[in-house]
């Protein structure tokens, strides 16, 4: 039977055979139901880039400052800000009735050691944090941070959204080592995180938090009013796409994040089934080398890997060809943002030429070494990438294994350091939202710092010169040429494959409203009509 058939014909069966009494449906008005993109493992915001755990993070914590529709900084938990006249001291004062969880209020200590703990983990906070002499407080309501040199991004780098987003929380919290998980989920956001409920591999739940006061402003992405219209959120863990399906055809669930592409099709057929695409900035695919060992360490060997993928081959597995869901992207940058262009780009354009990419990983020195590839078998918007990549390196002769397991252990293994024999990896793949990667203060791939950056630890001096420079760039121009000149480096020494630019799609139940621009699924000013 055709693949798209069998799992449309699944997921109708599991819809006759799993529809919730009515009643309880009724019964259950102020509860949503949401199946989330992948599990949730890791309950750190900061600790992780994990997309499911930055979205856990959106209900349970707040940020000084969000984004709204434009991309403009607005004032979140801040009231406002004041600089001093040679830029070197932000005070930023806390609005009013800010409480955290556990009752006690919000302090400017809090959101000092929140900000300290995250510039360890994030690529733009490790920037600013370079020029930080001090994150402190004036007094209980203001946040004080002295610098040592000015930073006119200051607010961009607080308003950051997806992975690693500044969240703020308790003072004894964000005193935890920033490498290992804090132990508690305090937060001062519109929702409270229920421990007691949460079980990996099944669900998790929230409540509406009585004592958070929204913003009056009308909510916009990360910005505005927080309202939470439901009293509970349920998270359910599905891994299988067609019992996910039927679950959201019946009304056993609300909201499904991110749908199987195959399953399209049954979806629109149900008039009480609504599909819309989540994130019109889309989606870019990434391949990740381990830079630290064999083979991959040698940047002749990931360049012939450039040379030999097909961006149409990666596009075309995880949208199920469909051609309105995906581009080419020849660019470093995401298509459509500023600084996307095709220079130097040749070694991933045009007809793949397979036989060069042998001789050159031949050349390179490539000896036969294993090439471990960690895959999420849970994740139909991330698994087809592994299932190309290793065809790929087959066909061109390499020693290859395919590790499939579920995206919360993908999270776990990515961060080992070993070599392979002992439980390391040597290339996973991702996805960004477009407007997550689209400068080089935010795009943790194409940093070059080591063993303080990102899973694959690439190093590269003269990046890292290039995005400093960017920081300080005097208008525009002067930024796109360092960004131009950046991705050029970039290819030359290949950390990631670009795979394309891509369009998810998510479904929901058709008496819901309010659903926010953004990559996220945030669970304000969603509601019942």
């Amino acid at each position: 039977m055709h693949r798209r058939r069998f799992i449309a014909t699944s997921a109708g069966l599991v819809a006759a055979a799993a529809a919730p009494p009515m009643r309880a449906r009724a019964a259950d008005a102020r509860v949503m139901r949401f199946v989330p993109q992948a599990n949730l493992t890791s309950l750190d915001p900061i600790w992780t880039t994990a997309a499911v755990t930055s979205n856990h993070g959106y209900y349970v914590f707040d940020t000084l400052y969000g984004l709204d529709n434009d991309l403009r900084v607005q004032p979140q938990m801040a009231e406002g800000h004041t600089v001093s006249d040679d830029g070197l001291v932000w005070q930023i004062r806390l609005r009013e009735g800010l409480r955290w969880h556990d009752g006690e209020k919000v302090l400017a200590r809090d959101c000092a050691a929140s900000l300290a703990r995250w510039s360890k983990r994030d690529t733009f906070g490790q920037s600013l944090a370079a020029r930080v002499e001090e994150w402190g407080a004036a007094d209980d309501r203001t946040i004080r941070i002295r610098l040592n040199k000015p930073f006119p991004l200051m607010l961009a780098a607080l308003a950051k959204t997806s992975s690693h987003t500044p969240f703020m929380m308790p003072e004894r919290l964000a005193a935890t080592d920033p490498f290992k998980q804090v132990t508690e989920m305090v937060g001062s956001g519109p929702y409270r995180f229920l421990a007691d409920e949460y079980v990996s591999g099944s669900r998790a739940a929230y409540a509406k938090f009585a004592a958070y006061v929204p913003r009056q402003e009308a909510a916009e992405r990360t910005a505005g009013g927080k309202v939470a219209h439901f009293d509970r959120i349920e998270w359910h863990i599905i891994p299988d796409a067609a019992t996910a399906a039927g679950a959201l055809q019946t009304g056993e669930v609300d909201w499904w994040d991110q749908i199987h592409p195959d399953l399209a099709p049954v979806l629109q057929r149900n008039r009480d089934v609504k599909i819309a695409v989540n994130d019109p900035a889309g989606y870019i695919g990434t391949l990740r080398f381990n830079c630290l060992h064999a083979p991959f360490n040698k940047a002749a060997i990931r360049h012939a890997i450039l040379h030999a993928a097909s961006q149409e081959d990666y596009m075309r597995a995880v949208t199920a060809n469909e051609e309105e869901l995906f581009r080419t992207c020849y660019s470093v940058w995401p298509c459509g943002t500023p600084y996307a262009n095709e220079t130097g780009a040749e070694p991933l354009k045009g007809k793949r030429d397979l036989e060069r990419a042998r001789k050159m990983l031949n050349d390179a020195g490539y000896n036969g070494e294993r090439v471990v590839i960690i895959n999420p078998s849970d994740m139909p918007s991330m698994s087809p990438f592994g299932l190309v990549t290793a065809d790929l390196l087959k066909r061109l002769g390499m020693n290859v294994e395919l590790v499939e397991t579920d995206w919360g252990s993908v999270v776990q293994r990515r961060g080992s350091r070993a070599p392979v024999d002992q439980g390391g990896w040597s290339i996973f793949h991702t996805w960004w939202p477009s407007l997550t990667v689209y400068t080089p203060a935010v795009n943790p791939t194409l940093r070059g710092q080591g063993e303080r950056g990102w899973f694959g630890w690439y190093e590269n001096a003269r990046v890292e010169a290039l995005a400093a420079e960017w920081l300080d760039a005097p208008d525009d121009a002067s930024r796109a040429a360092i960004a131009e000149k950046i991705q050029v480096e970039s290819f030359k020494e290949a950390p990631i494959v670009p795979l394309g630019q891509f369009f998810m799609r998510t479904a929901y139940r058709a008496n819901l409203t309010g659903f926010l621009q953004g990559a996220a699924p945030y669970p304000w000013n969603v509601r019942r009509a």
